[in-house]
């Protein structure tokens, strides 16, 4: 199973792997359970576990950093209902995580999703077309060619702005001539 194909399906309890998608929804395989089911887009919304970011003191990482921080520990995890027991786990496991804009129960999905993934032998891994290497390329490319083209229009823009004459309001058409009984 991918790390990419798996969702959390709002209105639903426990993650999800996104077998089929549909235009009115998508169809779910539950890793709990393993029952497959459909899920309206009109009453669920999806989340790809690949897109969930967590608020740190610096920058927000992807989900996936706190699980490999989580499985790096290799500390026994806390049971999910006692808030205080948490909190000191991802303080030592992950202290840059803000937990002044992380809520509690956030936290404690994320124990509950990470059992999950360990329970199904998930590789913990992005998927290879998200790796930062290659955003940044996109974007040190697009940033070279964008300034050329803004000048280049600036340029032109100039130019026909000193040749452009001013244009002469639009005629007015006369009114239509109404039928009479007479026509």
């Amino acid at each position: 199973m991918e790390y990419n194909k798996l969702v959390a399906v709002t209105g639903l309890t426990g993650l999800f792997e996104l077998v089929s998608s549909k235009n009115d929804g998508a169809i779910v395989k539950s890793l709990t359970d393993g029952k497959v089911t459909f899920a309206s887009a009109r009453i669920h919304q999806f989340s790809h576990l690949e897109s969930i970011e967590v608020y740190t003191i610096r920058e927000n990482v992807n989900l996936v950093d706190v699980f490999k921080a989580m499985e790096a520990a290799g500390k026994e995890m806390p049971n999910a209902k006692d808030d205080k027991a948490i909190k000191a786990y991802f303080e030592a496991t992950y202290p840059d995580m803000d937990f002044d804009r992380v809520y509690m129960s956030d936290i404690r999905k994320m124990v509950k999703w990470y059992a999950v993934l360990k329970d199904n032998n998930v590789v913990l891994k992005l998927s290879e077309n998200d790796t930062p290497e290659t955003e940044e390329a996109l974007v040190s490319e697009e940033t070279e060619a964008t300034p050329k083209k803004k000048a280049t229009a600036k340029k032109v823009t100039e130019e026909e702005g000193a040749e452009e004459k001013p244009k002469a309001p639009a005629k007015k058409k006369a009114p239509a001539k109404k039928k009479t009984k007479e026509d």
